[in-house]
Order: C-alpha cells, then sequence, then structure tokens
C-alpha cells in the first residue's frame, strides 16, 4: 500500500495531502479549487508542471475528513483536533 503524506493544521482548520513519494514535496504549479458549492466547502487540486496531481488541501478540514484521518496526520500547529 502506498502511504501518503498528510499535514493538519487545528488552528487553521487546514490539511494537505500530499500524493508524491515520502520527503518529496514539489511545487505546484497548478492549482484547480473545486467548485465550492458542489463540495460544500473548499478543496484545491494541486498539479505539477507535467499534469499530475501531487496534492489535495481540505479547508475546513474538520468537516470534510474523517477523524482518523486527522489524529494521524502530522500535526503543523501545537492546538488539539
Amino acid at each position: 500500500m502506498a502511504e501518503v503524506d498528510i499535514t493538519y493544521d487545528a488552528v487553521a482548520n487546514a490539511a494537505y495531502i500530499y500524493l508524491t513519494r515520502a520527503g518529496e514535496h514539489p511545487q505546484s504549479a497548478r492549482m484547480y479549487p473545486c467548485d465550492p458549492v458542489a463540495v460544500d466547502g473548499m478543496i484545491n487540486l494541486d498539479f505539477d508542471a507535467e499534469g499530475v496531481l501531487i496534492g489535495i488541501e481540505v479547508l475546513d478540514a474538520r468537516s470534510k475528513l474523517p477523524r482518523h484521518v486527522l489524529d494521524s496526520a502530522r500535526r503543523l500547529d501545537a492546538g488539539e483536533v
């Protein structure tokens, strides 16, 4: 099974799911915002220069991601979930 790196900032209530190899965090060349009405929130897809999906940014993460995902994410803050 492939491992993904997930970061979470409880203060910003934002999560980022990296779809790249462990430790690799390439720069996004293009960001596609999903329709906020269709997904009932803000979810952005990041693509590299070749058009490969490299990451997913989830804002208002507590309402969009399962609790176990946030609990296992690498924390970027010192607060509680």
